[in-house]
């Protein structure tokens, strides 16, 4: 027979609910749990809505295995805690906090509980400690994972504002680019591109990395990639930016850019785009 067979944590449970949730309660308060960040009557509400959702996971008789179904509310409601306190600030172990705190309430009635059978109060309290611990483990995880998700949600705006398509004129783009252009930044620049040229009809598109600090071969692969991708679209691309380094780059390592026209600067860019969708640029004359 196992020992959540015959624990008395359930029986506890029941029997102090009222207790055990004050005591907590008071714990919490005292230890600053909250931070400012969350108002006490919502502690109160988390601390005695996870309290029923425990009560009710215990008496379904699995108290070794949090991932076991009989746990699934428990573990939805601790990932919701987790979520909301990552978002409002708190650390991972301040979170971690909220479920590990519970111990000191619940060892204290099981001493009271087991007080005249020493082996059946150690096992419950091996046993408490390990489900407390893997639920305290599992806000932790929920709280890292919710971590990750803004991060890479925020990568993912930033690699969009970093690849704005400027529409210079009607028909003609432009795509500046700073910074180092990887394989997903990649990607991201040839969806915005492809979508304005469909957007506006542009016939031209200006690329310009005067941004860019070096160009290695891989570099070079993507912009080419890019332009491909603009021309299928019906929209001619000029490479602008180059500088004498990245010249020399380019031809040491032997990227053959022969077929794309290229500008030392944006101005001279827009300058041959103007010109290829009709337009002149006409200099007043100086008197």
């Amino acid at each position: 027979m196992g020992l959540s067979n015959g624990s008395k944590i359930p029986e506890v449970l029941e029997k102090y609910e009222a207790q055990l949730l004050a005591e907590w309660i008071q714990a919490l308060v005292a230890n600053n749990a909250s931070k400012g960040l969350i108002k006490e009557t919502q502690l109160r509400e988390e601390c005695q809505e996870f309290l029923s959702l425990l009560r009710t996971s215990v008496h379904n008789g699995n108290l070794t295995n949090v991932q076991s179904s009989e746990w699934r509310s428990v573990r939805e409601m601790l990932t919701s805690v987790s979520r909301t306190r990552s978002q409002k600030g708190f650390t991972p172990s301040e979170t971690a906090t909220f479920i590990l705190s519970f111990k000191q309430p619940l060892f204290a009635r099981l001493r009271e509980e087991l007080a005249g059978d020493a082996n059946a109060l150690l096992d419950d309290t091996w046993l408490a400690t390990t489900l407390i611990d893997q639920l305290g483990l599992l806000t932790i995880e929920a709280y890292q994972k919710s971590r990750e998700e803004v991060i890479i949600r925020q990568q993912e705006e930033l690699m969009e504002l970093s690849t704005p398509v400027v529409k210079l004129w009607d028909g003609i783009l432009a795509l500046p680019i700073i910074g180092t252009l990887d394989s997903s930044r990649t990607q991201v620049m040839m969806e915005s591109l492809l979508q304005k040229i469909v957007e506006t009809g542009s016939e031209v598109a200006i690329i310009d990395i005067t941004g860019v600090p070096t160009v290695d071969t891989l570099t070079a692969q993507h912009l080419l990639k890019t332009v491909t991708a603009a021309r299928l679209m019906g929209a001619d691309c000029i490479i602008s930016g180059i500088r004498p380094q990245i010249a020399q780059t380019i031809v040491y390592l032997g990227v053959d850019l022969a077929d794309i026209i290229t500008k030392a600067s944006i101005a001279d860019a827009f300058l041959l785009a103007l010109k290829r969708v009709g337009l002149t640029i006409n200099r007043p004359q100086p008197k």
